[in-house]
């Protein structure tokens, strides 16, 4: 043990450091706990230093005697509560780790000037343990009000700002832990009420006993059945994993609800405005491939408003939104064909920077990160070609071949999407460096400019008559494309497990732009029908129409929950989780936005299959959906694949 200067705060609150300083010291508490949880204890030493099978039951079971050994008063809730412990215990993780068992705020020291951690004290309880229990019980402020008193501070009802909310907490943690997410927290939580109380009840004994080592040991000891009833409440409540609060079905963070209402405005005030204005410009370019000055412009001003890179994940110098806080943002971006670009939240520019923020190294981020982050430079997708079935990503044929310090790359893709913009200047291209290896470790994934000789765009493809320009979706040749060694995207063999990286919050947002698209259609149908008239009376008044509209509303709020329930699920359980939730979305909602889209077409007649109306090309984006995020039916076999696993364990 060393003397190490630094500061220690008993105030979860952090009242007395600024806004940017107190979340960049909660964010920095959830960083250290991960790389605490990421050490390898056979590498270290520390392979016997605990055991850590079944640690949360034996937990329970141990807390549970000590609760009976020293109780001075009946506690139902403190009963109950144990035996939900047991009934509930969540698996255990797959290798031993690293438990504190002590692991809070004011168990930390902080640099002297800096906000950040430089040790760890009390380590008594620690042991081989489960991180679950370790992140639960750091976390617990988040779940009590500050009238708890003496025991342990509140930030349920905190006014403090910057403090990072416990969603944001277990992003940055997840992070630190290379994507392994956690569990349970709810399971967590509870478990660290029933132990704090079973403590407490130990403290009250000693007070009645007259042996306790503090003169209000009798009054703290009080708080025993205030934390059992706690965490029986949380228990209980974490059988409906996505719901949470009093009365609030989700739990939008506060800067989540700004944000949307910002949005909104900004949307209103420009960008509906601004549609026409792009769609005529485009008309009197010398070429479809041209970009409308408008873009541009609404570009800067939504970036000087701070609606910029809304999608972006964790990233080490700022927490963006949650998927659930940014579920609603996107939902609202997808009523315009031009809205996710302006805020620089386009497909398929968001996923490459995911890709790029994660996977990419210091150099590429500097090269290409920077000016996509930016806006300045757009980027394509290299994946799909037109001689396999691509959505089994195994049949990929294309070439990448070490020669020397480069790779040669050959290979013909389509469905390029945004290939054709001329800010387009790079291609995240997926092709095989080792055809005769395991099936998932042929694939690798480079970063191909796209003026590179032998980059060659053949034909831009139409759906459904569209050429979607100036975006567009092109069929491309690469014939001999030589780009540096250093392209390569984290190693040779890593391609399947970039595009399962790359499909991580980018996965729903398709998803929650259809939800906006569909609304759109529906508000387009009824500004038709109640217009029109036929047969003496408006549209409006008759059954079928009745009916179209009270469909499209039940579908459209049945897609969003599911969308939003995905989208929570992912932040507090990880992707791995929520993958059944992601299936589901992915199937259902392009399907419901074509049903709408396709009834909207209906109410407007010859109109709506019509340039004049924007009903015939929403569902034509609906349906390509159905197949470029992923076929209906892949989709709709890993649904049933993990019901029939599911049922199976029942067994």
């Amino acid at each position: 043990m060393r003397y190490v200067r630094g500061r220690i705060f008993e105030d979860v609150e952090l009242k007395s450091v600024s806004p940017k300083e107190r979340k960049l010291m909660y964010l920095d508490m959830a960083k250290v706990l991960a790389k605490l949880h990421s050490v390898n204890v056979n590498e270290v030493g520390l392979q016997n230093y605990g055991k850590s099978e079944r640690f949360l039951e034996r937990q329970v079971k141990t807390w549970a005697r000590q609760y009976a050994k020293t109780k001075t008063v009946s506690i139902p809730s403190m009963d109950k509560l144990g035996k939900w412990l047991l009934s509930h215990v969540p698996p255990s993780p797959s290798r031993a780790m690293i438990s504190h068992g002590d692991f809070r705020l004011n168990n930390l020291i902080f640099h002297p000037t800096e906000p950040r951690i430089i040790s760890v004290l009390d380590w008594e309880l620690s042991t081989l343990g489960d991180p679950l229990s370790d992140f639960a019980y750091c976390t617990m402020p988040y779940y009590f009000s500050k009238e708890n008193g003496t025991v342990m501070g509140g930030l349920k009802d905190t006014t403090s700002e910057g403090i990072p909310t416990k969603v944001e907490m277990l992003r940055v943690y997840t992070f630190h832990r290379g994507g392994v997410s956690l569990n349970n927290l709810e399971y967590g939580v509870a478990f660290s009420c029933f132990r704090i109380a079973g403590i407490l009840q130990g403290v009250a004994k000693r007070a009645e006993l007259g042996n306790a080592s503090s003169s209000n040991a009798a009054a703290v000891g009080k708080f025993a059945k205030y934390f059992a009833d706690e965490g029986l409440e949380i228990a209980i409540g974490s059988d409906i994993g996505f719901m949470e609060g009093q009365g609030n079905l989700l739990p939008f963070s506060e800067r989540g609800k700004v944000l949307r209402e910002k949005l909104i405005a900004f949307m209103n005030k420009h960008v509906y405005p601004g549609e026409k204005v792009y769609f005529e410009q485009h008309s009197r370019m010398s070429t479809r491939w041209a970009i409308p000055p408008i873009m541009e412009e609404l570009k800067a001003l939504a970036k000087a408003e701070g609606l910029w890179n809304l999608f972006l994940p964790s990233r080490a110098e700022s927490i963006g939104l949650s998927n659930l806080d940014y579920a609603p943002l996107c939902e609202i971006m997808g009523r315009s064909l031009i809205a996710p670009e302006v805020f620089n939240c386009n497909a398929p520019d968001t996923g490459n920077m995911e890709v790029l923020e994660r996977y990419g190294t210091a150099a590429q981020k500097k090269k290409w990160l920077e000016p996509l982050l930016n806006g300045e430079i757009r980027s394509c997708f290299g994946m799909t070609e037109p001689s396999v079935a691509s959505s089994d990503a195994t049949n990929i044929r294309s070439r990448i071949q070490k020669v020397g310090n480069e790779y040669v790359i050959n290979g013909r893709k389509w469905w390029t999407s945004g290939a054709g913009d001329p800010r387009c200047k790079l291609c995240i291209f997926m092709g095989k460096t080792n055809p005769n290896g395991p099936a998932h470790s042929q694939q690798s994934m480079v970063l191909v400019p796209m003026d590179a000789p032998g980059v060659e765009l053949i034909r831009p493809l139409e759906v459904f008559g569209y050429d979607d320009a100036p975006h567009g979706h092109f069929e491309v040749l690469f014939t001999d494309v030589r780009v540096p060694a250093s392209n390569i995207l984290l190693g040779e063999g890593r391609g399947f497990e970039i595009a399962q990286g790359r499909l991580g919050p980018g996965r729903i947002h398709h998803c929650m732009r259809l939800i906006g698209l569909a609304e759109r259609c529906l508000e387009t149908m009824l500004t038709r029908i109640m217009s029109r008239e036929a047969f003496g009376k408006p549209l409006a008044q008759f059954g079928t129409i009745q009916a179209d509209v009270a469909t499209s509303r039940m579908e459209i709020d049945q897609a969003r929950l599911l969308t939003l329930k995905a989208a929570h699920s992912m932040d507090v359980f990880g992707n791995r989780v929520a993958r059944d939730q992601i299936a589901m979305i992915k199937a259902v909602a392009p399907a419901m936005a074509c049903r709408v889209a396709d009834r909207a077409i209906q109410a407007h007649g010859g109109g709506g299959v019509s340039q004049d109306f924007p009903v015939a090309y929403a569902y034509v984006a609906a349906r390509c959906l159905r197949l470029a995020d992923g076929p209906d039916e892949v989709h709709v076999r890993t649904v049933a694949q993990l019901e029939y696993k599911k049922f199976r364990a029942k067994m």
